[in-house]
Parts: C-alpha cells; structure tokens; sequence
C-alpha cells in the first residue's frame, strides 16, 4: 500500500487497478451522441453564488484563526488552517481549455479574482488537465507580492512549471510526505489519467491530497473513479494519525461530485454523487464538501443536478446535508478548530 505509483515498461504511469484511457473512437462516438439529443441540456437553476466574505478571508490570512474553507468555482478552494493559505486546483481564467476562443467557458466568475486573493503559501495540483491546471492562474499566483506560493504537484510536472520560470515547486510520489510550514502534505492515489497534448498521455502523475494540519486534516481527491482499495488505503494509511485520542478522521474532504455523463464514459475517470459518498465513508470523513461542478460544462449532464443527486445519495446512507453537502460559489464553510491530543504528562495526571 505504502509503495509509489506503478509504471509501465515506458515509464508511463499506471493506476493502482486496471484502467483504459477512452479511444478517439469512444470520443467521438460520446460527443456525436451529445451533439444529437441536445447535452447537456440547460440547468433549471443557476449554480449559487455569493460575495465572498474577503473581511474574514484577510483577517483569517495572517495566522488562519479559524479553520476556514471557501469555494471559489469547479475544484478551486482557499483553505486557511495551519497558519497557511492553501489554494486547490487553482483556474481562474474564462475557459477550460488550451485556447482562449474555444472550450469550455465558465458559468460565472471565480469567487474572488487574483488580484484580491489573500497571500497564498501553498498550491496544491492534482493533475494536468485544463480545467485543473490553468496557465494564466498559475503565472499570476507566482507573481504575487512578496512571493509566489510553493507548488506541490505530482511526479512529472516540476518540468511544466520550470518552462514558464517557475521553480518553487515540489513533485510527490504516492504515499510521499512533505512536511512544510506546519503541516504535513502527502500525495494520496486517486482513479484517473493526465494530459496537456496528443504525446503526454500518462506522462506525469496524479493524485489526491492529505493535508494534515495542528488544527484541520483536510483530503482534496482532485478528479477520480472511484477505487474499491484507494480511499480505504488512504483512511488505513493515516489511521495511527487519526485515532480518536489524535482528533478522529479528516476534518473535511473535498470530494467531486460532477462531470460524470454518459456512466459507459466517465465512470472509469469521474465518481457520479452516488460514489464520491461512498468515498466519503471510505475515508471515514467527518465532513465533505462536494466540488467540481456548476461551473464548466464538462460532461452531459446539466450544471445544476449534481447537487440534487448528492443529496439523495447522503440521504439513502441515512447521512444529512451536513455530513456531505455543498455551499454556494464564494461561500466561506468555517470549521471547528481540531484539538490537540493530550500530552503524555497530562494524560498521567488525570489517570
């Protein structure tokens, strides 16, 4: 469990189970399909939004007194704990895409645009597709004042960054830890694949995020399948971390729950809301969060249905919105802060 990902014998990376990449065929037979009947068809509702609370957001930044999480669109969240402010998936431009006049376009804006963006320490990437890994919003995060962030990425992507003169970078293997500014940062396997171009398929590698924190332990799964071993893994891998005596299971988890039609498609590569609760359970979370939908449409069902298959799933596992749910574009969750686990001194006193 504890070993790196699996590579093929020219050094592509593999998944922890047997898994096949969609042919062009596959491809074009699913779009041709969309294209016919109409897909996706257009939402009943707009994804919610709200103005972010950037009062809280500024005054949380210098030393993250609450455990705090705002959502800011698809896999993008500003995760303040720790004393740092963390950044997931980070896309902030108009589209999904290599072009700037084509592809996916967004639903509404990022809930707080870059130049308004508190300091951010750390960057989490998941994987290279587009709508994880945007070119502009990671060029503008490196040229913040005072800095850029670090930027931990799986295997494989250091080399992206350093084209674009990037070098605060740090690559993970599966199961790697990094310890840095307090907390403790270990690439997780996920279900899923990589690539930017036609001859970089599998290249580099993919992954989720435990992030374990003085007063938050947050996972950020970034895209994936779901996996009958890998988030049981994850949960046994952290086990010792998270005892009840240590503060319990992850504090939160930033699950997807979109981007997941036709099933004979996506399911390989993207949990439908049914999944990503058992997933939820899997992990032994104490809450998740349900991100990567309502902002690029992706896949063919409507941006608004994730959130209403997400509750029914929660509902038939007899758990409430509040184990697993959503919030609004720009709503801010904030979190109970974890206790610290008793010394050994004090543990004798009170015995």
């Amino acid at each position: 469990m504890t070993t790196g990902a699996p590579r093929n014998a020219a050094g592509r990376f593999l998944n922890t189970e047997p898994f096949a990449v969609r042919s062009l065929g596959e491809v074009l037979r699913w779009q041709r399909h969309a294209w016919r009947n109409g897909l996706p068809p257009p939402p009943q509702q707009r994804t919610p939004t709200r103005d972010a609370d950037l009062d809280f957001i500024a005054r949380n930044a210098g030393g993250a007194l609450t455990p705090a999480v705002t959502w800011l669109g698809h896999a993008t969240v500003l995760a303040q704990f720790g004393g740092v402010n963390l950044l997931t998936d980070p896309h902030c431009s108009h589209r999904a895409s290599p072009f700037s006049f084509s592809g996916p376009r967004r639903a509404q804006p990022p809930a707080i645009a870059l130049d308004r963006m508190p300091p951010i320490d750390l960057v989490l990437v998941s994987h290279n597709h587009y709508d994880h890994l945007d070119d502009a919003t990671v060029r503008a995060l490196a040229a913040q004042a005072g800095g850029g962030p670090l930027f931990v990425v799986p295997l494989g992507l250091k080399q992206w960054f350093a084209r674009r003169g990037i070098t605060r970078v740090e690559e993970l293997d599966w199961w790697q830890p990094l310890a840095v500014q307090g907390v403790q940062i270990t690439l997780t396997p996920v279900r899923h694949w990589s690539a930017r171009a036609l001859g970089d398929r599998m290249a580099s590698l993919w992954g989720g995020f435990a992030v374990l924190g003085p007063d938050l332990h947050l996972y950020f799964g970034g895209d994936t399948g779901y996996s009958p071993s890998n988030f049981v893994d994850t949960r046994t891998h952290f086990a010792a971390r998270q005892t009840v005596e240590n503060g319990g299971g992850f504090d939160i988890a930033l699950l997807p729950i979109g981007a997941y039609a036709p099933r004979w498609f996506m399911a390989p590569q993207h949990v439908n809301p049914e999944e990503a609760v058992r997933i939820h359970l899997d992990l032994g979370a104490k809450r998740s969060l349900g991100v990567h939908w309502g902002t690029f449409e992706l896949t063919d069902e409507p941006l608004d249905e994730p959130p209403r298959a997400l509750a029914e799933a929660a509902r038939a596992q007899g758990l409430m919105a509040t184990d697993f749910g959503v919030i609004a574009i720009g709503e801010t969750l904030r979190l109970p802060a974890r206790q610290a686990p008793p010394s050994h001194d004090n543990a004798q006193a009170t015995a």
